[in-house]
């Protein structure tokens, strides 16, 4: 259906625009106009099939840059549908998209028993930032990870042997393979930790480990706590850490059998279960050209 054997580097790009963030807030809606742009620019062919859809289309133009243009949003994707959605099966796991950390943001962050970190370079990417990236990662994270092209491991087996390293392929049946494995590491910084949490978690963080919270002011609060947050050992403060980012209250509605090519857009958007729905049956619309 729709079958191309060559695609131009322009073309992929120009399919790979629609999973971008501004886009799929458009179409998650029922707003089709991007979509219906690409049709007609590159599969005008579409128009023709019976019970054609637009999440069929998606779901070709995904398989399309599955193969051809691993970016950004199939390697999360498929890191989310092939490695984490396993641990989300689980009811002490919990996993973020596009996390602040310091002076970085990181691809995806997963909390359960300890605290990963995933940074994600595909063939797109350069590794200039990367230092600072994982800096700030190991100020915050037990364990950091990379996840890289299996091309490109050379490029990425200089850095700090900590970090552990997961490669991608899109030629293999499990298109990932841990290659080094993360060393456990339960040093965090208080300061890093504070910056991350919102107001009400530092404060209930204190209010947990010393069973009291100081008298204070909404001008001295963040000062005070922090204080009493730096001042907590470091095991504790790690763990307190932990359970406070999993009582955060987004649930990933993502799913490891149906629509699983719009697995990372559920998540980056945070969607709930009735947007989820919502969304799949405006995609579930017949092409309207």
């Amino acid at each position: 259906m729709g079958k191309t054997e060559v695609y131009s580097l322009n073309q992929l790009r120009d399919y790979s625009s629609l999973f971008s963030r501004s886009e799929v807030e458009q179409w998650a809606t029922g707003n089709f106009f991007s979509i219906n742009k690409k049709i007609k620019r590159y599969d005008n062919n579409w128009v023709s099939f019976k019970n054609a859809t637009y999440i069929g289309y998606l779901k070709h133009l995904y398989k399309i840059l599955e193969q051809h243009y691993p970016n950004e949003y199939i390697f999360k994707n498929s890191f989310l549908n092939e490695w984490l959605i396993q641990e989300l099966g689980k009811t002490n796991s919990k996993v973020f998209n596009e996390f602040r950390v310091g002076n970085a943001i990181a691809d995806l962050v997963m909390f359960n028993g300890h605290s990963k970190v995933f940074e994600i370079k595909s063939e797109l990417d350069s590794d200039n930032r990367l230092q600072l990236q994982l800096e700030n990662y190991h100020q915050a994270f037990n364990q950091v990870f990379i996840i890289v092209p299996e091309n490109k491991l050379y490029t990425y087996l200089k850095y700090n042997k900590n970090v552990g390293i997961i490669t991608f392929s899109n030629l293999r049946v499990n298109k990932f393979e841990l290659v080094r494995d993360a060393v456990l590491d339960l040093q965090i910084n208080p300061e890093v930790i504070m910056n991350i949490l919102r107001t009400a978690e530092y404060k209930s963080l204190v209010q947990s480990y010393y069973g009291m919270l100081p008298n204070m002011t909404s001008f001295n609060q963040y000062d005070l706590c922090k204080k009493l947050i730096k001042e907590i050992p470091v095991d504790k403060l790690n763990n307190l850490f932990i359970q406070l980012m999993k009582r955060r209250s987004f649930t990933p509605q993502i799913s490891n059998r149906n629509y699983t090519e719009l697995n990372q857009i559920n998540l980056s958007l945070k969607l709930n279960k009735k947007q989820k729905e919502k969304m799949i049956l405006n995609l579930k619309s017949p092409l309207n050209m």
